[in-house]
Order: structure tokens, then C-alpha cells, then sequence
């Protein structure tokens, strides 16, 4: 009997501020969504967001609560729903003065997921680790800086496609040294020039130069050999200078 009216109690609480919700309007919704979002309440933050998205879509709150509610997802450890809610800013208000914001946002949110991509690298089988959560983040950095040179975030954007380019860069290069070992002369040539053409500024270039040159050669392909091995004795030299 107990745990029934304890039950029955719990009921009326959750359909009581269910009501109460919903006899607010959409300032009151947005005030209190946004308070919730500052105090780090991030589940309030989100259910007030959605209740305003759901009941005022195309009031004066709606565009700044479907970029703030992208953020509150975030924070409230739900990635993809974040994503879908900075892309569908993206594509309704592709002119919007925090439009960066939503493009910036994407990049922090597949960074935060893709942080342990880097961690052990040097450990076992580098091949079964998958890099795609940074490798997202690089992009989405890549359309801020490019997109918006002038953006407040376009410096950090920046910064940390460097931090990402040399980690992927980094992770490839031990993968191709992996099959390297195995004798898998094709996939090693396809991941240097993965390595060469994609991370091209990357400390990793070098050494990809030269895992091609010797795959090349253990192919057979002398001439290709050769040409590798060039590039690869111009950006030592290069890399010496600088």
C-alpha cells in the first residue's frame, strides 16, 4: 500500500508540472530554459527547449532556442541529438548572425567524442582503432575557418585542426607501419598517401614518403620507387631547414 501511494504521489507530481509547463508561455519557456541551461540543470534546459520548439516554432524564441537547445543536448551527453539540432540550424537559418556558432559547435561536440581516438596509439593492432569522430571534427573545424575567416571561433577552429591533423596524420602512419609488417605493401601505399595528400603540413609526411618508397619497391614498381623516394629526400631536406 505503501509504495502504491508513494507511486500514485510521484503520478501527480510529474502530471502537475507537466501542467504547469504547460500554462507557460514562451517567453516564461525560454527564460526558464536558458536559466536551466546556466545553472547546468542540462535535462530542464533540454525539456524546456523542446517544449518551446513543439509550441512556439515559429515565434520571436525559436531561433535562438533551436541554437541554444543544440548546446543543452551536448552538455546533457546526447551528441547525435546535438548535431541533428546545429544542422537543422544550419539549414534553416544559413544567414543567421550565430550561424558559425552552429558550424563551430559541431566541430566541439565530434572532438569531445573523438578524444580517446589518440589514447594507446602505439599499442597493438593501431588498424581497429576508428579515427571517425575526429576525422568529423577536422571537417567541421575546416568549414568554420573556411566559411567564416572572421569568426570569433575561427582561431580556435584552427587550432585544434592542427592538434587533429597531426593526431590522424600520426594514427595512419602507425597503421601503415602495422602493415608494413604484415607485408600488405598495397594498403601501406594507400594509407601514405592518405598521409600525403590529406595531412600534408603534418609531421608525418616524411616517414609516409618513405614507408611508400620501400612498398613501392617491394611491389615492384621501381619508377614509383623512385619518384616517392624524391619527394620524400626534398621534404627531409625541407624539414632540416626548418
Amino acid at each position: 500500500m505503501v509504495l502504491i501511494a508513494a507511486l500514485v504521489m510521484l503520478s501527480a507530481c510529474a502530471t502537475t508540472d507537466e501542467e504547469e509547463e504547460s500554462n507557460l508561455g514562451a517567453s516564461e519557456l525560454y527564460k526558464e530554459a536558458k536559466e536551466a541551461l546556466e545553472a547546468g540543470d542540462y535535462e530542464t534546459a533540454v525539456q524546456r527547449y523542446e517544449s518551446l520548439e513543439a509550441r512556439y516554432p515559429f515565434g520571436q524564441y525559436a531561433q535562438q532556442a533551436q541554437l541554444d537547445i543544440a548546446y543543452a543536448y551536448f552538455k546533457f551527453d546526447e551528441p547525435e541529438s546535438a548535431i541533428a539540432a546545429a544542422d537543422r540550424f544550419i539549414k534553416l537559418y544559413p544567414r543567421h548572425p550565430r550561424v558559425d556558432y552552429a558550424y563551430y559547435l559541431r566541430g566541439i561536440i565530434k572532438f569531445a567524442q573523438g578524444k580517446g581516438a589518440f589514447d594507446g596509439l602505439e599499442s597493438q593492432d593501431p588498424a581497429k582503432r576508428d579515427p571517425g569522430a575526429a576525422e568529423k571534427a577536422f571537417r567541421y573545424f575546416s568549414e568554420v575557418v573556411q566559411r567564416f575567416p572572421d569568426s570569433e571561433y575561427a582561431e580556435d577552429a584552427a587550432l585544434r585542426m592542427i592538434y587533429l591533423r597531426n593526431n590522424l596524420a600520426r594514427h595512419h602512419l602507425l597503421v601503415a607501419q602495422f602493415y608494413m609488417k604484415r607485408e600488405a605493401y598495397v594498403a601501406v601505399v594507400n594509407r601514405a598517401k592518405h598521409i600525403v595528400e590529406t595531412f600534408h603540413e603534418s609531421p608525418s609526411v616524411v616517414p609516409a614518403l618513405e614507408l611508400m618508397a620501400d612498398a613501392y619497391e617491394h611491389l615492384g614498381l621501381h619508377d614509383l620507387a623512385k619518384d616517392a623516394r624524391r619527394v620524400y629526400e626534398k621534404n627531409k631536406d625541407k624539414n632540416k631547414e626548418g
